[in-house]
């Protein structure tokens, strides 16, 4: 069993892949204006998400806006996202209790300054995405298109079936 983050970032990187993968069976003739919001508030996440890499690294990350407009094929945006999970899951794994709770002055794309610990700006990605992909999940159901049941628990127990299993009360796994 990984670290919170770990498993935080485990969970991102699975909801992404299931909500990607539900965008990308939506009938092209309900692929309207709904259809595109849902993509381009993905994007949005994903930009952010690389945002934050920037910031992480201390890198300059190249984006004037975390919304650049545009709304990209679902295929190269589902490769940029997988990409970028895999970036997030590195680092987690990676990085120290030290390094994660050192504190990073940054710059918003707005030009408002911000400082805050690695730890929490990797908090703030997860959670900046999972409230969007609740948004996008409103959107889906206007589509007449089921959302994905993508929840931190329904995560856990389908990663980990043994936390099903219980006697007495207690857990046997976890």
């Amino acid at each position: 069993m990984g670290t919170l983050l770990q498993t935080l970032y485990g969970y991102h990187a699975w909801a992404n892949i299931d909500l990607l993968g539900t965008l990308e069976n939506v009938e092209p003739r309900k692929r309207g204006a709904e259809f595109r919001a849902a993509v381009r508030l993905v994007n949005h996440c994903h930009v952010v998400a690389q945002i934050f890499a920037g910031h992480l690294q201390g890198v300059p990350h190249g984006f004037s806006s975390d919304d650049p407009g545009e709304i990209p094929a679902l295929d190269g945006l589902r490769a940029a996202v997988m990409a970028c999970d895999r970036w997030y899951l590195d680092y987690v794994r990676g990085a120290s209790s030290a390094a994660l709770g050192e504190t990073v002055a940054f710059t918003f794309t707005d030009g408002d300054r911000g400082c805050m610990s690695r730890e929490e700006m990797l908090t703030h990605v997860v959670l900046h995405a999972g409230y969007h992909r609740g948004e996008v999940g409103r959107l889906l159901r206007q589509l007449a298109v089921t959302p994905p049941w993508d929840t931190y628990a329904v995560h856990l127990h389908r990663s980990a079936p043994s936390r099903r299993q219980q006697t007495g009360g207690h857990c046997l796994s976890t």
